[in-house]
């Protein structure tokens, strides 16, 4: 099978990637192996619950409605970022000088993950909420009461560190890695003071919701929030393993930053130059 990585401008977009990725049968206890949800019609019923709190468990697929897609700046003015002097360095850094992190098999962490198109799973119980993503990495946040270490070691996730606020899950996270890191699929950074702080909530049986802000006084001049909806997959549709890496066949091929970002906030050209003709076989010599 041949999981071979995108290649456009160094463009590692999640969804063309799965296409060409997905397993030729899904595993037995799969629904299916669509990313895209949609509401369901009718009624929803209330959020299941557990030990007392709404139960966030489930797999959970993103909507059209999130746009633009993979950009952390999607709730700002004109998807704008409020970068320091050292931040927007940092960004053209990223534009020019790196490649995306995940095409390389980086775990894109947090914020990152929350803006992604792929699904993600959620599994809980009193004492751990467990989050499951694509590319099989994880993250796992205590419930026990237990507070930010002195000097965390930096981790893709940040030490994260749970507690529930009424029917709302707050996850606190400090202790990010600053290097080979975006926080969204427009490359752009964050620093070693980057904090996280997601508020999830389960409206319904139906949907997922995330409300963060994201604060890293090095990079950014103020903090600055992204909030997110999925809906629940079909019954029984859980991830299947993915293995990143495997026959990486164009790794070398792969160009520095996203590629171009439109005023919409989307990646792609706005008017692409016209593929050139192919190229006509030789004639065979008689």
């Amino acid at each position: 099978m041949n999981r071979k990585a995108p290649v456009i401008a160094g463009v590692f977009g999640a969804i063309s990637l799965w296409a060409q990725t997905k397993p030729a049968t899904a595993p037995p206890d799969a629904a299916s192996n669509d990313l895209i949800g949609t509401d369901p019609k009718g009624p929803s019923k209330p959020a299941p619950r557990l030990d007392g709190h709404p139960d966030l468990s489930g797999f959970w697929k993103g909507t059209r409605a999130t746009k633009p897609g993979g950009n952390i700046g999607k709730d700002l003015p004109d998807f704008k970022l409020p970068l320091t002097p050292a931040g927007e360095a940092a960004l053209q850094h990223n534009l020019t000088a790196t490649i995306d992190p995940e095409s390389l098999c980086i775990i894109g962490g947090i914020p990152r993950h929350n803006a992604s198109g792929l699904p993600f799973m959620v599994i809980q119980n009193p004492k751990y909420v467990a989050y499951l993503y694509f590319y099989s990495y994880y993250r796992l946040i205590p419930l026990d009461g237990r507070t930010h270490s002195a000097d965390p070691d930096p981790s893709f996730f940040g030490e994260e560190i749970g507690h529930w606020d009424g029917d709302t899950l707050v996850i606190d996270s400090i202790g990010f890695k600053d290097e080979k890191v975006w926080i969204d699929e427009n490359a752009n950074p964050h620093s070693d003071a980057l904090h996280v702080v997601e508020r999830w909530s389960r409206p319904d049986a139906d949907h997922i919701h995330v409300d963060t802000v994201i604060e890293d006084p090095k990079f950014y001049t103020k903090p600055f929030t992204y909030q997110r909806t999925w809906v629940i997959g079909a019954p029984g549709q859980v991830l299947a393993e993915y293995a990143c890496s495997e026959n990486n066949v164009d790794l070398t091929h792969l160009g520095f930053g996203p590629g171009p970002i439109r005023p919409d906030g989307t990646r792609g050209y706005i008017d692409p130059a016209p593929l050139p003709p192919p190229v006509k076989p030789a004639a065979k010599q008689q």
